[in-house]
């Protein structure tokens, strides 16, 4: 097939997705009003615990099986290798570009997340009804690539709300944790002159002959301020609770991740696929309800992110470097350095040759930043304004880099 139509195959997509965002920035104008601050933040906590869950539990109950996922284990890998090449890359961003310690985990976010779910779930399935589609049969096109972009969507999100959340939830929480340190500052030093500690000596360790005798001149202390030896079992229990506080584990359990689960669930057991998936199954009614609920998240979510980069159009402080930088990373790098390894795991026989599953993978590498960045950053109020500046231009050359590297993908796969 020429690399004309090929182009026209691939642009057709991407087309669409630029057509809806654009009804979302109309709908967010100011003399519009319908998707304005407070609506996009309430509409984003629906998508955040319905739609988005209900799209991915109902895509994965109805196309993953026990064995799909045999066939697709290196999905999770590629996607993991995603992440930590572009954590890398975006770490040594950061040490070039010195940006703000609140921008630090939107700028590892930008970089190591893509929108592995909704870009791939519009995209695939248009390209497979595309006329002169590379990918054989329309239907049978659109059933695999909707199994293998809804275990991309799952994957993707298990490792946005693992990873992603947490280092914007930590980032944000150190600027504002500086903030308070900077403005109370000035009332603590009192404090510790009036009310010192009876560790703290009364006289300096600076005056001579006073070096090796300091604590002499210390306050006595009492019984109850002495350490008490702490049993081991108990040192342990405070240690994960710690790490449980400084990870924020709950994030891991978030409605998408938990969808996760039961899509999974439902689909790997026979049983309960048997009872709630295909016309005869006795509960379909459920699996229809999650799918026509999951079917409001990719609308609902790409009019939120054209709302979204009109408030970027307002522009922000952050700096153009970063911009370019978080551009390179997902559009230059990570597509280039994604070719040498699906062809090395294709050289050592770890992924199976079909051209559409090759693709996918492939395109995992040249998606733009997840979209629930957004989400993240309006959750802690860190970021917000830089995000949308962020993904104005990155959703606004994914229309030439998306079409230049699926067009490209689709000739070197077929």
């Amino acid at each position: 097939m020429g690399i004309l139509n090929l182009f026209i195959v691939a642009s057709n997509p991407v087309l669409k997705v630029l057509l809806v965002t654009a009804v979302g920035s109309f709908l967010a104008l100011d003399r519009i009003d319908i998707l304005g601050e407070d609506a996009r933040k309430h509409i984003n906590r629906v998508v955040f615990v319905v739609f988005g869950p209900a799209l991915v539990a109902s895509n994965l109950a109805k196309t993953i099986t026990y064995e799909t996922m045999i066939k697709l284990w290196f999905m999770p890998l590629n996607i993991f290798i995603t992440f930590l090449i572009g954590s890398a890359l975006g770490w040594m961003l950061i040490q070039i570009t010195r940006p703000p310690s609140h921008l630090r985990g939107l700028i590892l976010g930008c970089c190591a997340a893509g929108n592995m779910g909704f870009i791939l779930i519009i995209i695939i399935p248009a390209v497979c009804r595309e006329k002169g589609s590379p990918f054989g049969a329309p239907d049978v096109c659109s059933t695999y690539g909707l199994s293998y972009s809804s275990l991309s969507m799952a994957i993707g999100a298990v490792y946005l709300w693992s990873y992603v959340y947490n280092i914007v939830r930590v980032s944000s929480s150190k600027s504002t944790k500086g903030l308070d340190d900077s403005t109370s500052s000035s009332l603590e030093e009192p404090s510790k002159v009036l009310n010192g500690s009876c560790a703290e000596p009364l006289l300096s360790k600076d005056l001579p002959g006073l070096e090796i005798r300091a604590d002499h001149f210390a306050l006595p202390c009492t019984s109850s301020e002495a350490t008490p030896q702490v049993p081991i079992l108990v040192k342990f229990r405070q240690y994960l609770q710690k790490f449980s506080e400084k990870i924020n584990l709950k994030s891991l359990f978030a409605p998408s991740t938990i969808a996760v689960m039961v899509g999974f669930f439902v689909g790997v057991v026979p049983q309960i696929r048997r009872l709630m998936i295909g016309e005869s199954a006795p509960l379909r009614v459920i699996e229809d309800s999650a799918y026509l609920l999951g079917e409001g998240a990719i609308p609902t979510i790409t009019l939120i992110m054209g709302g979204n980069l009109l408030r970027g159009l307002k522009g922000s402080d952050i700096q153009v470097s970063l911009i370019v930088g978080i551009i390179a990373v997902r559009y230059i790098a990570l597509p280039l350095l994604g070719i040498l390894i699906i062809k090395g795991a294709l050289h050592f026989g770890l992924v199976h040759p079909d051209p559409l599953y090759m693709f996918i993978l492939h395109l995992q590498f040249a998606v733009p930043p997840a979209m629930n960045i957004g989400t993240i950053t309006q959750l802690f109020g860190a970021g917000e304004r830089e995000c949308s500046v962020i993904q104005l231009w990155a959703y606004g050359l994914a229309s030439l880099s998306l079409t230049r590297w699926s067009t490209f993908f689709m000739w070197f796969v077929a």
